[in-house]
């Protein structure tokens, strides 16, 4: 499965979520280490949905980036 991960610039690194597996977060110093995080974050937030019997959200968010004039 593709899930679309969101990543945010903060003052101390990054943050990274995953809109279609709600509380599914990350942060870390740098956007490498983000990125390796949420990954496992991700895994981890699938594997616990079934064990506890619930269903796995099919990802369905879309990102894109848009251009416009300043």
């Amino acid at each position: 499965m593709r899930y679309t991960v969101i990543y945010e610039k903060s003052a101390t690194g990054y943050g990274a979520y995953v809109p279609d597996l709600p509380g599914c977060v990350a942060t870390g110093k740098t956007k490498a280490q983000v990125k390796k995080l949420i990954r496992e974050a991700i895994e981890f937030h699938i594997e616990s949905l079934k064990q506890h019997g619930e269903p796995v959200p099919e990802p369905t968010s879309v990102a894109d980036l848009i251009t416009v004039s300043a």
